[in-house]
């Protein structure tokens, strides 16, 4: 396939994106560099509280009375590693790697969700030979914790009736609908103190899961690895003895866990019985997950970290129960659009802090009652379990409306462009359009973007001549508006 003639252009500015850090919630060094930018062409900027940003951008001759339209992305990114990685992506950028048709990172997240939106839109904006109606760049902050910067766009700011979100991850599918999505926060109370000296210490691993996007890999059946390590663990706890002085494991709430690691500690005797027992247990779910993660690996060694103090035999017991009564995955699939998960959980973090082993859990849903339900189950789990859970007003789902005259402008305009029908679907994943929506009522939007696999890892890579296509069609979909009227 020959390469598009715009791609090298879009793929040199998302490479300057991706070498700005831009973890969530540390968008300050993006902002600035889009604020930079927008006074370079003289474009004006308009910036709220939390840096949230509207760059507006006039029309083209011909176009001054067509309607206002909304490019929309976000800045932040998920910033995700595997241990050997040269870079912090958080800290340093990303290293961009092309593989073929592929665009990858070095052994990081790539930052195409949702960098390539700010290439896209940047690029376009500077082109003159681009025919478009007023636009404004709507870039906001902290999407990937929480969808933070859309909560807080205030209504009659923006002047745009329709919005095209550029934040979906497949060519050649409009998504028009989203789930919703809140996050649970738990506190296990422990009382910490010196371990025995019988005991020896060990370093307890499951590593190199493939995790993935808690929303759209969620039916994916891949190992998380929170859960594989409570299985582990309740299997050492029947040699007896166990105790458990650290658990660190999980990046993000909207990430399946990969890595996770507990430093336990185990009567000097059954040091043999141990790792026969862990061996054993390991070879059992690596076969489990032979076809979704092949590299997923088990491992208890000697540690060569030192816990001064580790929680009582019996806090560790509960803990165990606990990690291995929440539920990770699928809870329920739709009964209107088939094949799309309705309902999930993601076990998504651990951490022992202080006096308390830290939770976050992630429930999403396309039907927000269910939402409640969940959110409302795993509360009572905790509860039951003597822990303390408070779950976040999250974000609302999107309701597809398939009468949109936007979507119905987009099949025609896609058909014509590309030849073909484009996909029509929902997503079991969040997407602003729906906080957006909320506060703009009638605005008509859309989400749409190139094809980007495995985002919120490692693994995430975008396919280079799906870019080229995706332009093409914003280009005629943004030429289409000529016919439109600007209706106050």
């Amino acid at each position: 396939m020959a390469e598009h003639p715009m791609t090298a252009k879009i793929l040199a500015r998302f490479g300057e994106i991706a070498k700005v850090p831009r973890k969530s919630k540390e968008e300050q060094k993006i902002c600035e560099w889009l604020e930079n930018w927008a006074h370079t062409h003289k474009f004006t900027v308009i910036k709220d509280e939390v840096s949230n940003l509207i760059i507006q951008v006039p029309a083209t001759p011909g176009y001054e009375n067509a309607p206002v339209v909304i490019l929309q992305g976000h800045m932040d990114m998920v910033c995700e590693k595997t241990p050997d990685a040269p870079k912090d992506p958080a800290k340093d950028g990303v290293t961009v790697v092309t593989d073929g048709e592929w665009l990858k990172a070095d052994r990081t997240t790539l930052g195409a969700d949702n960098g390539i939106a700010i290439a896209m839109a940047t690029v376009l904006a500077e082109e003159k030979d681009i025919p478009h109606p007023a636009l404004e760049l709507l870039f906001t902050v902290d999407e990937e914790t929480g969808l933070t910067g859309a909560n807080y766009i205030k209504s009659g700011v923006l002047k745009g009736k329709y919005l095209l979100n550029l934040d979906s991850e497949d060519e050649g599918v409009f998504t028009v609908g989203c789930a919703g999505g809140r996050t649970t926060f738990h506190k296990f109370p422990v009382t910490l103190s010196k371990p025995p000296a019988t005991h020896k210490e060990y370093a307890l691993t499951v590593g190199k899961a493939k995790g993935g996007h808690s929303g759209v890999d969620i039916n994916c059946q891949r190992a998380n690895a929170i859960m594989v390590l409570a299985r582990v663990l309740y299997q050492l706890e029947k040699i007896g003895g166990l105790l458990i002085g650290s658990i660190t494991g999980g990046t993000a709430h909207n990430a399946i866990p990969r890595d996770v690691k507990a430093i336990v500690y185990l009567d000097d005797k059954k040091d043999e019985q141990a790792m026969q027992l862990v061996a054993d247990i390991a070879n059992q779910i690596v076969n489990e997950y032979r076809n979704t993660d092949p590299d997923l690996a088990i491992a208890l060694a000697p540690s060569t970290e030192s816990c001064a103090n580790v929680m009582t035999e019996e806090q560790g017991k509960k803990l165990i129960d606990f990690l291995l009564t929440l539920p990770h995955g699928v809870s329920a699939m739709s009964t209107e659009l088939h094949g799309l998960v309705e309902t999930s959980s993601n076990l998504a973090v651990i951490g022992l802090r202080n006096d308390a082993v830290e939770i976050v859990t992630s429930q999403r849903s396309a039907v927000m009652s269910r939402l409640e339900a969940l959110c409302l189950r795993i509360e009572g789990m905790a509860r039951l379990s003597g822990v303390e859970a408070k779950t976040g007003e999250g974000y609302p789902s999107w309701a597809p409306n398939m009468k949109s005259p936007l979507l119905q402008r987009c099949v025609e305009v896609y058909k014509n462009a590309m030849g073909k029908e484009p996909k029509v679907e929902a997503i079991h994943a969040g997407l602003e359009c729906g906080i957006i929506g909320a506060k703009y009522p009638g605005m008509d939007m859309i989400s749409f973007g190139p094809t980007i696999k495995n985002p919120h890892s490692p693994s995430e890579m975008m396919h280079i001549p799906s870019l080229g296509l995706v332009w093409d069609f914003l280009v005629a979909l943004l030429k289409s508006f000529q016919d439109v009227k600007n209706v106050a």
